[in-house]
């Protein structure tokens, strides 16, 4: 065995990569820059159009119970990209926001009724963010 590379069967081993960092946002993203805000779909506006995940694929998927478009991945688009993503939106329903505002703004998301798109409506929801 060529001893310039690594064992294989380490991969295997117990406790392989429990020491890595957990991923927290605030890592160097995308060419080593620092993102400042993290993406928010505001999923109570959303109409589904698809728009965003179209230009955005590896940030933005449709929730196939809902039918509205969900940020997955905070690293997973350049910036630019992202704001093209955010520029389509036919109802400005994707904002940038502080990392530190994610979990209340999914608090309130999760206390909304949300019905699945393509059923009767009983009223225009409201949003969870004032438009910019």
């Amino acid at each position: 065995m060529d001893p310039l590379l690594p064992d294989p069967s380490l991969a295997f081993a117990p406790g392989h990569g429990a020491s890595a960092p957990r991923p927290n946002g605030f890592e160097p993203l995308l060419g080593g820059a620092l993102r400042e805000k993290a993406v928010w779909v505001d999923e109570a506006v959303c109409i589904g159009c698809r728009y965003c995940s179209h230009v955005a694929s590896h940030t933005f998927v449709v929730e196939p119970d809902w039918g509205r478009s969900r940020a997955i991945r905070q690293d997973g688009d350049s910036t630019e990209l992202i704001q093209e993503a955010i520029d389509t939106c036919p109802v400005d329903c994707i904002h940038w926001v502080a990392y530190g505002a994610l979990p209340e703004l999914a608090s309130q998301l999760a206390q909304q009724v949300i019905h699945p798109l393509g059923l009767p409506q009983p009223a225009r929801l409201k949003r969870t963010l004032p438009r910019p």
